[in-house]
């Protein structure tokens, strides 16, 4: 095989490379799924919002509907105010429930929203007043854990 032919292939091989390594890196970064549609802002308070972070996705029934915009502590409340950005063809009742799930059992945090039956709508800019923070793995198993230590018996 001629020398430039074979140096054109391994070119052509690295370059593939580099095209992979970067889709894989935007997947991973979250970035891949940016959406250029036009969006409206709402806002959560929860008590704990565990591993949720920005970009993370908003759902609702297994649907991405938007993503979260930014994630601030409130002073006064001492509560995490989370702020979504949610795609304007979804539209939710003022009574719509937001909650911080995980998919599976270690996989990434998001927030569900379970939508309510009142006629009127969420607007930009409104807050949803009805929220469940996070289950935290780690709360649960020490929960656990001191619950079965007593209730055993003490030694004699």
């Amino acid at each position: 095989m001629n020398r430039t032919i074979l140096d054109l292939w391994v070119g052509f091989f690295v370059a593939i490379g580099i095209v992979a390594l970067l889709f894989l890196a935007l997947k991973v970064g979250n970035l891949s799924s940016s959406n250029f549609a036009e969006t409206y802002v709402l806002q959560a308070k929860f008590d704990n919002i565990g591993g949720l972070k920005v970009r993370g996705p908003v759902k609702s029934a297994g649907v991405v509907v938007g993503r979260v915009a930014n994630i601030h502590f409130d002073p006064a409340t001492y509560e995490a105010v989370v702020t979504m950005n949610l795609d304007t063809r979804y539209r939710f009742p003022k009574d719509t429930f937001a909650s911080i799930l995980t998919s599976g059992l270690l996989g990434e945090q998001y927030i569900g929203l379970d939508v309510g039956g009142d006629e009127k709508m969420l607007k930009a800019g409104d807050s949803i007043a009805k929220t469940q923070s996070a289950v935290v793995l780690e709360k649960l198993i020490s929960q656990f854990l001191f619950n079965k230590a007593s209730e055993t018996p003490a030694n004699k």
